[in-house]
């Protein structure tokens, strides 16, 4: 069975969904100090689990994208006044 690659806008809005709940996470797991109400503790600790793991399957289908960032030979030379 052939593994279909992403196109590029597909690539594109997964990045960005993965960013999007990478940060969540962080949220989540920085708020969860502040919390004192133990329901919601373990519900935001649920949250931090679950949203783990589908990071993770997201990273996985990521690797499908058609396209990687080369790296110049040659860098420009920045403009400085």
């Amino acid at each position: 069975m052939d593994i279909q690659k992403l196109a590029p806008h597909e690539s594109l809005d997964l990045h960005e969904a993965i960013n999007f709940k990478t940060l969540c996470v962080a949220k989540s797991k920085l708020m969860q100090g502040l919390v004192f109400d133990q329901e919601l503790k373990a519900l935001m600790q649920k949250d931090v689990e679950q949203s783990s793991q589908d990071l993770a399957e997201l990273q996985e289908i990521y690797k499908r994208a058609p396209f990687e960032a080369p790296v110049p030979q040659s860098r420009p030379t920045p403009i400085i006044n």
